[in-house]
């Protein structure tokens, strides 16, 4: 079976782990979280950088940081994961799904301006799979109605908009490093901000919101967001070598458009628009409606034939929990529904060969042909 995804922990990670152990420093006390935090801020060039646990929790203490009144809606794509939904939900808000562009797979920005009314707060923008969003026209809208804008940047490590990094557009920008990110700590996440007073609450929202008079007391309630000294020192070995994944994913992402080309039955993935070129994330496929089965039979049939996949996002407007909760229900986001049932991506990992991603797409052509 040739992986969807295999980390890449080949470089300083023992070494660091190691120094863990020995020191005794494995919980969320140790030096590793400064050094994680102070050379992630410098990557995307953010005053504040908070290392929480992951980042789902860094969704979550980003949008709860801004406090945005109880019942305030909060325009997000449709083409997302649950994560981005659930912390509007859970901090008592309400998500407003926006359709995706067919082309990038982000949210189809033409469409944002017309979902604002009198009671949105917030765009929560998320970049997917490998190219960012288109980020003026979206801070232009912001600006004109008034409206924060919190960036979900799970998947663009090193990624860059028109020269400027990814995690530096929002009021509140955040992180994953799940294991398939360009960066790894297992799980993990990163809120980053320039304003003085989110990076103040996000950090007590990570640590239960003890207050210094007296630790134990509490005012609010706040969560166990920490993350731990072992975690960020992943995170500092694979921070040492991100240039080097970046290129590494590209090199990859090129491959597979030259062995894949050709194929008029299958939407590869956007290379380049006019303000970036992709990362490739993961090497995302989507099939025409020529084909005679969907991305699910797809990935069966991949299977079969030893190369492993993952779906696409389910759109927000279709989630069972979210409809059962009477959120979107009159939402239609066609362009989401399609990629969702069509689409679906193969072996993708830093970990992968060069032999690995020719077997995959030989496979991947033999398969679509029959």
């Amino acid at each position: 079976m040739i992986p969807v995804n295999d980390p890449l922990l080949d470089g300083n990670e023992k070494k660091y782990l190691n120094e863990c152990i020995e020191t005794g420093w494995i919980s969320s006390e140790g030096p590793f979280i400064k050094r994680f935090e102070e050379g992630f801020a410098a990557l995307v060039q953010r005053k504040h950088a908070i290392a929480v646990a992951n980042g789902s929790m860094a969704l979550d203490a980003a949008v709860a940081a801004l406090g945005l009144e109880a019942g305030a809606e909060v325009i997000l794509p449709s083409f997302t994961i649950i994560s981005c939904a659930a912390a509007i939900v859970r901090a008592g808000l309400v998500p407003v799904a926006v359709d995706a562009d067919a082309a990038t797979l982000n949210i189809d920005v033409s469409l944002i301006e017309a979902a604002i009314t009198s009671r949105t707060r917030a765009i929560l923008v998320v970049h997917i799979y490998g190219l960012p969003c288109d980020m003026d026209p979206i801070l232009d809208i912001a600006r004109r109605y008034d409206l924060k804008v919190i960036e979900d940047a799970a998947e663009m490590h090193g990624q860059a908009y028109r020269g400027k990094p990814c995690g530096s557009f929002g009021d509140i920008s955040i992180f994953s490093f799940y294991p398939n990110k360009h960066i790894t700590t297992g799980e993990g996440g990163m809120i980053v901000t320039d304003s003085d007073a989110l990076a103040a609450r996000s950090r007590d929202l990570r640590n239960l919101c003890f207050i210094p008079a007296r630790r134990f007391v509490h005012e609010e309630l706040g969560y166990n967001m920490r993350m731990t000294n072992l975690q960020a020192a992943l995170g500092v070995a694979q921070l040492e070598r991100l240039p080097e994944f970046i290129e590494r994913k590209r090199a990859m992402g090129r491959l597979y458009n030259e062995l894949l080309q050709g194929m008029p039955d299958v939407e590869l993935p956007t290379a380049r628009v006019d303000y970036a070129e992709s990362i490739y994330w993961v090497y995302g496929i989507v099939l025409k409606e020529s084909i005679g089965f969907d991305a699910e039979e797809a990935m069966r049939r991949l299977g079969g034939a030893g190369v492993g996949t993952r779906p696409f996002f389910w759109p927000m407007h279709e989630q069972p929990v979210l409809r059962r909760m009477g959120f979107m229900a009159q939402a239609r986001c066609p362009v989401s529904e399609r990629i969702a049932r069509r689409g679906f991506y193969i072996p993708s990992g830093l970990a992968l060969t060069e032999q690995q991603i020719r077997e995959a797409a030989r496979i991947v052509r033999e398969v679509i042909r029959k």
